[in-house]
């Protein structure tokens, strides 16, 4: 006898939501549609990890497709191209994973260290679908990882190419089509409506129900379809007891449907299927002009926030500046210490010392052997390195490495405010809506009831509030990124404003990198001189650069072991001799002498002479202080105090200028302004003053043709820029005020819309037209207004 098997079509997958067209596939009394979907199950289900169904119905993805072949992953050069960092013991590689869509895929996968231990960490970016995962490569390869994520449905899409701009493209589609869904029914509807809004006729009577069952057919595809992701977010929102800013919408449009369909069915009147499949038809144009606009300010800043971080190529035997974005395959370039590795590099000459703990968070130093890789995003701690660049410098990369939370937390003022106003902007408006079906329900009159109930549910407009803050912040950037001032990202600029303390270093900073003069006080042989020159040569301070000016012409020589000690001076062996380039007190030279002297050199222990440098201040320096007066100005550097009236004249009488300071003298100061609970900025050259960029509230490193990229700086400036400091002082605090005034711009609208919503005389339909338009004002009101403060402050 032939077994004949039950074909289940009513029932789903439990994992991806297909249907289930055969058995045999069934574990924990769940159903499966394939033997891949059971599997994942059976991997999330060992590992303890089913709360990954918890947070959406269906989350996976169906693995019915066949097995890629994945052996090309086994191939060292193809690799070596993917990864981000590799050492001896991890591998850091960002993958573009297009199947994100939910919360259940970014717990899933932050959790994948629950799957397999040899994964340590691993970051999601939602929005550009990308996840950032570091794994210990000698007990998991990068084939085997990869197929663990193909595995759980969440196969990574892997070219070379820009997949992630190609992968905004596709993710628009969606959108764009419920759009379209939501616009076609929109029109029928409306057209079938006719005959209702201006009096039907005897023979368009006979109609009636007709155009009634139309109309309620054009709703189905909009609810099921185009409003899909309001009532998914809505029920996720339920699930997890708490009630975003959907859930009103989604009972506002479900409302709608009910309301349509019992009016249709019960032949009672012609239902709202026309205003709903409107109210959807708004809002998602709403909602693709934030994305649009939202898509083009990022598109923006992706293209102008090029770092104004100089690389030094060597080409023909010559060192040249260049700026990052000019940096090439193939360019052989100098990196000094304590300056960043820009991009990947084969190491060609020099003892490479490198600290990593910008990209992995360790703090030891690496060493690197010649014709080794050098991973970008690494610091050169010893002497000067020739690199030969195999990788094309990432942007994105380099931003994502400056944005690592790890250094720097922010008080996000406005963003709490936001989810403040969130929290219990959904309850207030449910307690408003049916308090006013309530009170017309108890004055008999049903249509004014549900008029009210779900004009009040439309009407009030949460995204004007939450749109008012990154829209305005991000337009700020942007502001900021044309004018070469390169801000890390919005929450920088909420700090920036709130600064009431900005404490300047001195060398570097407020004055010119280049000097007028350079007089050597004593004498150099020509050996000497080559000494002086391959010393200097390692160092990226400012005077240190301006003695291998002076020197210039002179040909190195390799050193055997360089130091540097920060904000002192700098030892380097080269054979039998000993350098010592620095302070008075570094080299052991008499305090008398110290007095009429700038930077000293010795060589085995005999005082060779010093150099005497006149630097200039920056360019209308004595306006930039003046503007700025109104700040609590401050004076900090590790020089002598030899201009130390010159600055008084400068700078205004409370202010406090203190020199012969070390890194710590300036953390520990800054340290005693923030205990006062003062809001501290501190201005330096990003070398020598990391540690304080870092502590400070906001930090900002002034930049002249270095590589002074630290991840302690909130915002880089171009030297060039220097004299708009004051401009973007005050932009910044306009940017707040935009944000102030789109607050009372959207509450104000919130207001008059519920007072007109709760007396049941508006129509559902107009409340949806006024939804997404108060969208497109906030925006435009952010957008229009923050340009508008730029152009008043010449920026």
């Amino acid at each position: 006898m032939v077994e004949v098997k039950k074909v289940q079509i009513d029932q789903h997958c439990f994992h991806c939501g297909d249907e289930v067209v055969s058995t045999g596939y069934q574990l924990d009394d769940h159903d499966f549609c394939c033997l891949g979907c059971q599997t994942v199950y059976q991997i999330l289900h060992d590992n303890n990890m089913q709360s990954y169904y918890r947070y959406n119905q269906h989350p996976g993805k169906s693995n019915l497709d066949k097995t890629a072949d994945l052996s090309y992953l086994d191939e060292a050069i193809i690799t070596d191209k993917l990864i981000d960092y590799k050492d001896e013991q991890i591998t850091i590689i960002t993958f573009y994973i297009p199947v994100i869509h939910c919360s259940s895929c970014i717990w899933l996968l932050e959790n994948l260290y629950r799957i397999n231990p040899n994964i340590l960490v691993s970051k999601v970016d939602f929005m550009k679908k990308q996840a950032s995962i570091t794994f210990k490569h000698t007990e998991l390869s990068l084939r085997d990882l990869v197929q663990l994520l193909r595995s759980i449905g969440y196969e990574p899409k892997i070219t070379l190419q820009d997949v992630v701009k190609a992968g905004k493209k596709i993710n628009a589609n969606p959108l764009i089509a419920k759009i379209a869904v939501a616009g076609f029914c929109f029109g029928n509807s409306m057209m079938l409506s006719f005959p209702e809004y201006f009096g039907l006729a005897g023979f368009e009577k006979n109609y009636s129900v007709f155009f009634g069952y139309a109309n309620l057919l054009f709703t189905l595809p909009v609810l099921l379809y185009s409003a899909s992701d309001y009532f998914k977010s809505a029920f996720l929102s339920i699930r997890q007891k708490r009630l975003n800013l959907d859930v009103p919408l989604a009972l506002g449009i479900f409302i709608l449907f009910v309301r349509t369909a019992y009016e249709v069915i019960s032949q009672t009147g012609a239902g709202f299927g026309d205003t709903l499949c409107s109210l959807v038809f708004f809002i998602l144009i709403g909602k693709w002009v934030q994305e649009r606009t939202y898509y083009h300010i990022s598109f923006e800043r992706d293209y102008r926030s090029y770092f104004p971080v100089a690389v030094i190529k060597i080409h023909d035997e010559k060192e040249k500046p260049i700026q990052l974005a000019d940096l090439k395959v193939g360019d052989r370039i100098l990196v000094r210490n304590n300056e960043i590795i820009p991009a990947d590099a084969v190491l060609l000459r020099g003892d490479a010392c490198i600290d990593f703990s910008f990209v992995t968070g360790e703090s030891k130093p690496v060493t690197k052997t010649l014709g080794e890789v050098i991973y970008a995003g690494g610091r050169q701690m010893a002497e000067a390195i020739e690199l030969e660049v195999v990788k094309s410098v990432s942007q994105s990369y380099l931003t994502k490495l400056w944005n690592n939370e790890n250094f720097k937390q922010y008080d996000k003022q406005f963003q709490t405010f936001i989810s403040y106003i969130s929290k219990y902007f959904t309850v207030a408006l449910l307690i408003i809506a049916l308090s006013a079906t309530v009170f017309w329900m108890m004055d008999a009159d049903t249509d004014k009831a549900w008029g009210a109930f779900t004009a009040v549910l439309i009407i009030a407009c949460p995204c004007a509030l939450a749109l008012s803050s990154p829209f305005t912040l991000s337009a700020a950037l942007s502001v900021f990124d044309r004018n070469k001032f390169y801000v890390k990202n919005t929450d920088a600029i909420e700090q920036m404003a709130s600064i009431d303390t900005i404490i300047f270093d001195k060398t570097g900073t407020i004055s010119s990198p280049t000097v007028n003069g350079i007089v050597f006080d004593g004498y150099l042989t020509e050996e000497e001189k080559i000494l002086v020159y391959s010393s200097c040569r390692n160092s990226s301070h400012p005077l240190s650069r301006e003695i291998a000016k002076w020197l210039e012409g002179v040909d190195a020589v390799p050193v055997n072991r360089y130091e540097e000690k920060i904000g002192e001076g700098s030892v380097t062996h080269i054979g039998q001799y000993t350098i010592k380039i620095g302070s008075a007190r570094f080299v052991d030279v008499p305090t008398r002498a110290a007095e009429a002297s700038y930077v000293f050199v010795s060589i085995n222990g005999e005082v060779k002479g010093s150099f005497a440098m006149e630097q200039s201040w920056r360019a209308g320096l004595s306006g930039i202080i003046h503007d700025l007066k109104h700040y609590d100005l401050h004076l900090i550097s590790g020089d002598n105090d030899r201009k130390k009236d010159l600055l008084k004249e400068i700078f205004p009488s409370t202010t406090r200028l203190l020199f012969n300071q070390s890194p710590q003298n300036k953390l520990d100061i800054i340290n005693l302004f923030k205990e006062n609970g003062h809001r501290v900025c501190m201005v330096g050259d990003g070398l020598n003053d990391a540690g304080a960029l870092k502590t400070a509230d906001l930090g900002i490193a002034v930049s002249d043709d270095i590589n002074n990229f630290s991840p302690g700086c909130d915002a880089i400036l171009d030297g060039e820029s220097f004299d708009k400091l004051p401009k973007f002082f005050a932009f910044s605090k306009d940017a707040v005020r935009v944000i102030h005034l789109s607050f009372c711009i959207s509450i104000f609208y919130n207001v008059i819309g519920l007072s007109f919503a709760v007396q049941g005389e508006m129509s559902p339909l107009f409340a949806a037209i006024l939804m997404p338009i108060s969208t497109i004002t906030i925006i435009s009101f952010t957008s229009i207004l923050t340009r508008w403060f730029a152009k008043r402050r010449g920026l």
